[in-house]
């Protein structure tokens, strides 16, 4: 007994005792998913690594368990537009911006009318722009065609160029998914390799729906009324909350805010807050 006790000891002393290598996982499954031209969802296989890895370390495995949802890697937080969405860092700000150009690592969506002018983009700054519909905030064409969880995208290469003021360089490219009618417009002043890591994120996710935008405007240029903002939610399958502020200097109905904000990644069902104004 003595002996076996003695062996089982020396093979516990030559066993590495760590935590599972979730990172090399991680990006062993990406690499394996990552087809060029067939799918480019980075997302979902870091999601399914992080399942079999916890299968893996449970003691009881039961095969007819129900899906965990759709999770972002670690670090990360999921911005979209409908079901279709990009896993930003969330060191990352939203909105952050001077004269449309970004000023620091940000997610831009949302973005309502801007005060065009000329600014240069600083070194070292990495953004990603989310809209709808055909692209126009930047001269749209496709080099290539792939699917992104199985459903037909366009990609336009990613390019670079210096910029004339401050001599710094600046990388951009592009994804466009026209039966989600849905763009997402990388750009870095890192490296073009940073434009690809960003867009290589995207991912559909059918088990969430984004917050929808909301500063949006009809063809006579009226904005979006706090009514019709709410009748969308509701067809999205999220609930509205409706709260009212007094001012004077809005028309009823002017949305002021809604909360989380717009792009949000919500299960169904989930409270969204619309607070907008009424005449007094």
């Amino acid at each position: 007994m003595t002996n076996l006790n003695d062996l089982l000891e020396r093979t516990a002393a030559r066993t590495p005792v760590g935590p599972p290598p979730l990172e090399a996982l991680r990006t062993g499954a990406t690499r394996r998913r990552r087809r060029r031209a067939v799918a480019w969802s980075a997302l979902s296989a870091a999601a399914m690594v992080t399942a079999i890895v916890g299968t893996a370390l449970t003691l009881n495995h039961d095969r007819g368990a129900t899906p965990a949802v759709t999770s972002p890697p670690i670090a990360t937080r999921l911005v979209g537009i409908g079901h279709a969405a990009i896993a930003v860092p969330t060191t990352w700000g939203t909105n952050q911006f001077s004269c449309a150009t970004p000023t620091a690592d940000t997610v831009l969506i949302d973005i309502g009318v801007i005060n065009l002018c000329a600014m240069p983009r600083p070194a070292g700054v990495e953004s990603v722009q989310l809209g709808r519909g055909v692209p126009r905030m930047f001269p749209f064409h496709a080099d290539e065609t792939l699917e992104i969880d199985g459903v037909p995208a366009q990609r336009q290469r990613t390019t670079c160029n210096d910029d004339s003021w401050n001599h710094v360089q600046v990388c951009s490219g592009a994804v466009w998914i026209p039966s989600r009618n849905v763009w997402f417009w990388a750009q870095s002043s890192t490296s073009a390799d940073g434009v690809d890591r960003i867009l290589d994120r995207i991912v559909l996710v059918p088990d969430r729906v984004a917050v929808p935008l909301f500063r949006t405007y009809d063809s006579e240029g009226r904005p979006l009324s706090a009514d019709a903002y709410a009748a969308q939610l509701t067809r999205l399958g999220l609930k509205p909350v409706r709260r009212a502020i007094k001012s004077p200097n809005y028309s009823t109905g002017t949305i002021q805010t809604v909360s989380p904000g717009s792009g949000t990644m919500l299960a169904p069902g989930a409270t969204v807050t619309v607070t907008y104004f009424v005449k007094p």
